[in-house]
């Protein structure tokens, strides 16, 4: 099938029943991506009809964790409630066009639909109404409005973008809803009205929806609209290949937020499931935009994997400056900047963010160790000391005091030259005098480099460390 020469207009809609979830976010990304690289448009529509479940709650959690990854809507977003008489007066047209019409009959219970679905016969509408002459008093009784399926129906197909051409057989269908009894529109009426109406010429969207489109294809063209291109994306997996469920890491956007992942890493390790680029894994904004089209997604679904993640994360970490990292803190949560200001200071923070940056893999962690070095150690490990000391231990560390309290240059290759310097006049390693520092500055052996702490530390506050470790050499 050839693609539209239309303008590109794509959309994500999501329901404000819930936080957007990991899949959500790569449909939203999926699409956005797809505007960006055609010289589209990406439009937003929140479909909040479901009276019941949609919060005002989830629908700022939803927007804020769209805009914390970059994802904006280029348009005012659209509001599927405030369309509803829209989708009335559609259907009414319908009607009139004798391509719907009201349906009578009682609900079947519950007890009939188990009994028709265990006898192989399915829910399918015996088209009782479906001939019906009806009046304008008869429409206010009770009755739902039904689609009136075209005759002798042999199938219905769509082409999609990913998977290639769809066919459904005509025998799947009957005469479906588009209006329930209560008067309020069906979800796949709903979505069709609003496209025509948002001008929509391709839906990304998730292969769980494939069974929606047949009916929504025959809805596009009883309007009077031709349907717009289809690409159903690949599902993300858990990793045993099921469904992904929370144990998989299926949870909100907002708490791989607050976990400490930065929107770079997690926009990019969600664009490689499902699409490539050659064996390409990182990725820059820019070449996400240049580089995507759907004939790079691919058809089976992708294993989801927290540690390849949280690796990405910490390149992501690792690459970008020491102030974007407090930036994106700030944006997970303001009060641990607040905190880490009010313990080192700006200039000091955006030091040790630049050291410890280096070691980590979540704004978190990156967090909690610098915190954690603000507070001198009250304890020591013994069997860490023991470790690591010998008999020239404390002559060392007294050594390097003396020779710390008479320098003005506190810069790591200076540190550095005078460790050396009190190592060599005793015969020492650099190392056994290095750990020993280590554990009187952090209260552990694991911290960036020593002498780059010390620095940051200053002589005042690093002697008074050291110190507190002499009586135990």
């Amino acid at each position: 099938m050839k693609a539209s020469t239309q303008a590109v207009r794509v959309r994500f809609a999501p329901s404000p029943t819930g936080h957007l979830h990991i899949g959500g976010l790569r449909s939203a990304l999926f699409n956005w991506l797809f505007a960006r690289h055609q010289g589209g448009t990406y439009l937003l529509r929140v479909e909040d009809t479901d009276l019941v479940r949609s919060t005002k709650g989830y629908l700022d959690s939803q927007l804020s964790s769209l805009a914390w990854a970059g994802i904006v809507s280029d348009e005012p977003v659209v509001y599927q409630m405030s369309r509803v008489d829209e989708h009335l007066a559609q259907a009414k047209q319908l009607m009139r066009e004798n391509k719907a019409y009201p349906c009578f009959c009682a609900p079947r219970d519950a007890d009939d639909v188990v009994s028709s679905l265990e006898a192989g016969f399915g829910q399918k509408y015996d088209r009782t109404c479906r001939d019906k002459a009806y009046t304008e008093e008869d429409l206010q009784k009770p009755h739902c409005v039904r689609f009136r399926l075209p005759n002798n129906l042999e199938q219905v197909k769509f082409y999609d973008q990913i998977r290639g051409d769809i066919v459904t057989k005509g025998e799947y269908f009957d005469d479906f809803v588009i209006i329930r009894r209560d008067g309020s529109p069906i979800y796949n009426f709903c979505v069709v009205v609003d496209d025509i109406f948002m001008k929509i010429t391709h839906i990304i969207r998730g292969e769980d929806h494939i069974p929606n489109t047949p009916k929504q294809v025959l809805l596009y063209e009883a309007l009077g609209a031709t349907p717009p291109l289809f690409a159903h994306l690949p599902l993300i997996l858990g990793k045993d290949g099921s469904k992904m469920s929370k144990r998989d890491a299926a949870v909100s956007v907002e708490e791989y937020r607050a976990q400490g992942f930065m929107p770079e890493a997690l926009i990019n390790y969600l664009v490689r499931l499902g699409w490539s680029h050659g064996d390409q894994e990182i990725f820059t904004a820019t070449e996400l935009i240049s580089s995507f089209t759907l004939e790079g997604v691919g058809k089976k679904g992708s294993i989801f994997d927290a540690k390849k993640l949280e690796w990405l994360n910490g390149i992501y970490l690792r690459q970008v400056s020491s102030e974007r990292v407090l930036q994106a803190i700030g944006s997970m949560n303001q009060k641990m900047v607040d905190e880490l200001t009010a313990a080192w200071g700006e200039e000091r923070c955006i030091a040790l963010i630049k050291l410890y940056k280096e070691r980590t893999v979540t704004l978190v962690d990156l967090v909690n160790q610098i915190l954690a070095l603000a507070v001198p150690a009250q304890t020591f490990d013994l069997a860490l000391i023991a470790k690591w000391r010998n008999e020239r231990s404390p002559l060392l560390m007294s050594n390097f005091a003396d020779a710390l309290k008479e320098t003005a240059d506190l810069s790591h290759d200076n540190l550095l030259r005078l460790a050396n310097a009190v190592c060599d006049a005793q015969g020492e390693k650099l190392v056994h005098l290095a750990q020993m520092l280590r554990l009187s500055l952090t209260g552990t052996i694991q911290s960036p480099g020593v002498f780059d702490l010390l620095g940051i530390l200053g002589k005042k506050e690093g002697l008074l460390r050291m110190n507190g470790l002499q009586p135990l050499l």
